[in-house]
């Protein structure tokens, strides 16, 4: 079956990113000159998919409505003579069909994604996490989707990662199938340190089998207290096979401070208006230091 979509749960608190995130969603944080979820919708779209369900919580709405026709921002625009500036705003709001879910408690990855069962149906789905970013010639959605119409099972996108940062992320172990295909035969969600050999995080992309749903339905809240995306992934593998696939490009974090700047700054070097400017202000910064 063909993967037509892809939900993007947005309902965290983004305490991360406090006190930036109090009133204004961790998500429409900028990077150049567009939020974090408008290059992950776009990565969405170049990867085929045709609708967008969106997992939101209160304080949410401004996601919303950034991907929304604003008719009096419309017409100021074009009043203005800035009319380029109108045709980028208009086609933003016809990117891609865009359904909005709320959940209520925060309850974790897991149940945030189950609470999607009723617009996605009986049929495959990807998933993108609105922290990460991905810098890559071909989407790394994309990428995942043609390792998906092959093997027409789940795929977790991976990257490794040092050993002592493993405790950080859901791990993924396996047998090598191919170049960079991975063959899951256990998965754990922040293992102590020394608990298992791989290096495989896996990372905000996923495409699952809808079987998933009546799984994470029954599955008991584990670390932290949340119902885990990953303890449902293991347990989806008794059943059925899933891969980690270790996707080309670079990943940025940018829900975290760090990763949040290292990601402005990749994504500014790309940006035909400021590349050559902030390439120069950067090279004139590294002399000082």
């Amino acid at each position: 079956m063909k993967v037509r979509k892809a939900v993007i749960p947005v309902a965290g608190l983004g305490t991360r990113f406090l006190p930036a995130s109090k009133a204004i969603p961790k998500e429409m944080l900028t990077i150049v000159d567009r939020p974090t979820i408008q290059y992950i919708v776009e990565e969405v779209v170049a990867s085929g998919i045709e609708q967008i369900i969106l997992i939101t919580s209160a304080g949410k709405s401004a996601i919303e409505n950034h991907f929304d026709y604003d008719s009096a921002l419309d017409h100021a625009l074009i009043e203005k003579g800035k009319t380029r500036l109108a045709e980028e705003m208009n086609h933003l709001s016809n990117l891609i069909d865009v359904v909005s879910v709320r959940q209520k408690k925060p309850m974790g990855l897991g149940h945030a994604i189950w609470m999607a069962r009723e617009v996605v149906g009986n049929e495959p789905f990807a998933v993108l996490l609105g922290d990460d970013l991905v810098l890559s010639e071909q989407p790394c959605l994309k990428q995942m989707i043609n390792l998906f119409n092959e093997v027409q099972e789940s795929v977790v996108a991976v990257q490794r990662v040092p050993q002592k940062e493993t405790c950080q992320y859901g791990i993924v172990e396996g047998t090598l199938q191919s170049k960079r295909v991975h063959k899951i035969e256990r998965m754990v969600e922040k293992p102590a340190p020394g608990t298992t050999p791989s290096d495989m995080a896996i990372i905000g992309r996923y495409i699952l089998q809808p079987d998933i749903f009546d799984i994470l339905g029954t599955t008991t809240p584990g670390h932290g207290g949340e119902i885990q995306l990953t303890d449902a992934l293991l347990a989806l593998t008794h059943s059925r096979g899933m891969y980690a696939y270790e996707f080309e490009g670079t990943r940025f974090d940018a829900g975290d401070k760090l990763g949040y700047l290292k990601a402005i700054i990749a994504f500014a070097l790309r940006h035909p208006d400021v590349c050559e400017n902030f390439s120069d202000h950067l090279k004139e910064i590294a002399q000082t230091l």
